[in-house]
């Protein structure tokens, strides 16, 4: 991003969630006084609170908890996710169990770093998220390669939307988010074009998406790409 950009760009909302309100107020003391490019407009200390604060303020991005008494994490996700998919999420967590890893990131997190992180490293992961990339800390990246991959060895993880795809359909889904066109799928795949709009139309039926940029994020999303 040029300087020009970096000045224009207005910051990042924020929203906090973490159980321990003593370590919330500590992190929207380090990005309020390190940077204008991030904004905190909430924080919460449990789900229901959570949900209910990122209903009404409307984030960029939540700083997401694992583990809370109340159902964590993961069950904030699942019940913002369904009425705010624009939301992006980043867990951030004293865990660097693989369990917790894939849970949370199954769950819709589009990033995973540990409480070590710095208060700089946190400010550009929050920034690079927000911006559609998906941001791990180093050791924990590979839990994420090894769950989603499809390769001897990995923990075979469920997804119910992704395991009504047929192996087919998942391939021309993970081409068709990259960027290939139906021909080129076509031929990579060695099959006709018209059995590839075939199995996009029942891709979109099995997922109930519209078109070819939501199924691109559905596939982003479920790290197919």
């Amino acid at each position: 991003m040029s300087t020009e950009e970096q000045q224009t760009r207005q910051p990042v909302t924020v929203f906090l969630v973490d159980d321990h309100a003593l370590f919330r107020a500590g992190v929207r003391t380090e990005l309020e006084s390190i940077t204008a490019e991030v904004r905190v407009v909430g924080e919460a200390g449990s789900v229901a609170e959570a949900v209910a604060g990122i209903a009404r303020t409307r984030p960029q991005v939540v700083l997401l908890d694992v583990h809370m008494p109340d159902g964590g994490g993961a069950e904030v996700l699942r019940r913002v996710r369904p009425e705010l998919p624009d939301v992006v999420f980043l867990a951030l967590s004293v865990s660097d169990a693989a369990e917790d890893v894939i849970a949370v990131i199954r769950a819709g997190a589009r990033g995973y770093v540990t409480k070590t992180i710095s208060s700089k490293e946190l400010v550009r992961a929050i920034a690079r998220v927000a911006d559609g990339d998906a941001v791990f800390s180093p050791r924990l990246a590979g839990f994420v390669l090894d769950a989603f991959a499809d390769r001897p060895g990995s923990e075979p993880i469920s997804d119910p939307d992704l395991d009504l795809l047929t192996p087919r359909e998942r391939d021309v889904l993970r081409l068709l988010a990259r960027g290939y066109a139906y021909k080129e799928i076509a031929s990579e795949l060695f099959i006709s074009v018209k059995t590839v709009e075939t199995h996009v139309s029942s891709v979109l039926r099995k997922t109930q998406l519209s078109n070819r940029y939501e199924l691109s994020r559905w596939a982003s999303d479920r790290r197919l790409v």
